[in-house]
């Protein structure tokens, strides 16, 4: 019998990568390992923490990102990292939902908000750029701003005189760790709800 259920799993799973990918799940941050660990990589940082805990990789050259897919709520997505660096970042989501004709609202963009304390998250249907580079090139990419997204809370700058891309470009102190795995672990509860259509439950649960 077990080798019955071990066939059908095979199956199953035959039958399900064959689908058509129909989601995007991207995380936005910059490539050089210079920036790891910043603030602006937030949403680098929370895809790579969703791998760890899924156990799959985003490690394929594509759209000028890295890539790797995953079934999530019964979705065919693609996950990306745009390699772009974050001011076009757009330019490989574009790529990616016009070779897949994926539309805008099946599109996940998680990245850093520096209006939200670090340790929390606001899950949006969509909206503005906020003055987030990142953001305003993927609108103006898909020439929409009906996206879902992610923000992480990566704090305000100190104070008035502390440069905004110095802030951004800094490391999270390790106090601060703790606060961040938190925030990282909600990201990956809400990423399955979000796929299947449930944004207003996420945005109830985490926000």
């Amino acid at each position: 019998m077990a080798d019955i259920f071990e066939l059908f799993k095979k199956i199953e799973k035959k039958e399900t990568s064959n689908e058509p990918i129909t989601h995007i799940v991207a995380g936005l941050g910059n490539p050089d390992l210079v920036y790891q660990g910043t603030r602006h990589n937030a949403g680098y940082m929370a895809l790579g923490y969703y791998c760890a805990k899924e156990n799959f990789e985003i490690t394929r050259s594509k759209f000028q990102a890295l890539v790797g897919e995953k079934i999530v709520s019964g979705k065919r997505c693609l996950f990306m990292l745009p390699t772009t660096y974050m001011n076009n970042s757009g330019i490989a989501i574009r790529d990616a939902a016009a070779f897949y004709k994926i539309p805008p609202e099946n599109i996940l963009v998680i990245f850093d908000d520096i209006s939200l304390d670090v340790g929390r998250m606001r899950i949006r249907r969509k909206g503005s750029d906020g003055g987030h580079n990142g953001i305003k090139s993927i609108i103006y990419q898909l020439s929409s701003d009906a996206f879902p997204r992610i923000k992480i809370g990566v704090g305000a700058k100190p104070d008035p005189e502390t440069d905004l891309a110095d802030w951004v470009l800094g490391k999270f102190p390790k106090e601060q760790k703790e606060r961040l795995e938190e925030v990282f672990e909600n990201v990956s509860k809400a990423i399955p709800l979000i796929v299947s259509g449930k944004l207003d439950e996420a945005a109830n649960k985490f926000n």
